[in-house]
């Protein structure tokens, strides 16, 4: 019997496909304490700036001091708003980021943290690693392993203390996609930064590009558990942007080729950030295009007069009733096997179990 798959979207609270064409409001954001990490320039300077100017409490952690409270100054002045703040944070170090939580949670007019972007990461083209030489040597220096530090052990830091205290946000309710927006003053929000390279190969990046598979992973991971403290988990997917983590090389690579705008992926993430009916659900942001009134991608012959612009769209709308249904069957299978075995079969494998470890200590087996 196939497993009911809108009963595991129920479970995990994923909310529907989003209607990219309905409206919503920025100001939804009004209000709420959120922490993003690498907030000092690029996407994250960009989604401060956009979030400070809805009314959002926002603090910034970096390790670019200067501009992070230069920053902090300016919107501080812009909007009247004395809530936002820069705290340094070396996203690769455990304590820095501990300090940089426990410090917001201070810093935080309500006391709690409302949602927590994963932002911080590098590029990582390091031609070193897969262009690798002197391994020959008695003692080769190790990779440049930066890019997983920053973009994997640091995002994973991020979401591990993010789980800690967005289920301890004072007066905060568990996520719901049938809520109103905006009637949530209070939230439990991560919103991961993935990239394209979450879901294609990039040549010659292979740090980079298993980094953001990770993240995808994370998502997928996140989003079936997230319930448990009431969490809502949404992902941004950006093509290449024009922001400073844009390489040279990279530009040159693409001349004459059209890359994402910054204005679009902020969008996109104000999108996910202030309505908290989103659950689950992923975001790509693309160059922009004319595409067919019938399909976003599409795109329509250049002297079309009918058609419209698109830039962001979902990805990994529907795999949630498909791939988690068949990894739900699977389970299913294994729980069974299990059931039929009962106690002989946990008592014989345990009774193996220590047999072999009897016959590893005798240096009998290896």
């Amino acid at each position: 019997m196939p497993y009911n798959s809108r009963r595991m979207v129920d479970i995990a609270r994923q909310s529907p496909p989003i209607d990219m064409s309905q409206p919503y409001d920025g100001e939804w954001v009004t209000g709420k304490t959120i922490l993003i990490t690498g907030g000092a320039s690029g996407l994250g300077e960009g989604f401060f700036r956009k979030w400070a100017a809805h009314g959002a409490n926002v603090i910034i952690g970096d390790v670019n001091d200067r501009k992070g409270k230069e920053l902090v100054e300016e919107v501080r002045a812009l909007t009247g708003n004395l809530n936002h703040h820069y705290i340094h944070c070396d996203v690769t170090i455990w304590q820095s980021q501990v300090d940089f939580f426990h410090q917001a949670v201070k810093l935080s007019p309500s006391g709690g943290i409302d949602s927590v972007v994963a932002n911080a990461g590098i590029n990582g083209a390091d031609n070193s690693f897969w262009n690798p030489k002197g391994l020959d040597a008695d003692t080769p220096p190790p990779p440049n392993m930066q890019c997983l530090e920053v973009n994997l052990i640091g995002v994973t830091y991020t979401v591990h203390l993010a789980l800690f205290y967005l289920a301890r946000n004072p007066n905060s309710s568990a996520a719901d996609p049938a809520a109103q927006p905006g009637s949530n003053g209070r939230d439990r929000h991560i919103l991961l930064i993935g990239s394209l390279a979450s879901i294609i190969p990039l040549p010659g990046l292979p740090q980079y590009a298993a980094s953001k598979h990770a993240v995808l992973g994370l998502f997928r991971s996140l989003r079936s558990t997230s319930f448990v403290g009431g969490l809502r988990v949404n992902l941004i997917l950006p093509y290449f942007v024009d922001t400073p983590l844009f390489s040279t090389a990279g530009r040159l690579l693409l001349a004459g080729a059209s890359v994402a705008t910054p204005e679009d992926v902020i969008e996109a993430g104000t999108r996910l950030m202030a309505d908290t009916r989103i659950v689950g659900r992923a975001l790509m942001v693309g160059p922009r295009a004319k595409v067919s009134p019938n399909s976003e991608w599409e795109v329509a012959p250049q002297n079309a007069k009918d058609g419209v612009e698109v830039a962001i769209r979902e990805v990994y709308a529907d795999d949630f009733e498909d791939m988690e249904a068949f990894c739900a069957n699977f389970i299913k299978i294994l729980n069974t096997v299990e059931t039929t075995r009962g106690w002989t079969g946990w008592i014989i494998d345990i009774f193996a179990v220590v047999i072999y470890r009897v016959l590893v200590g005798l240096g009998l087996k290896k």
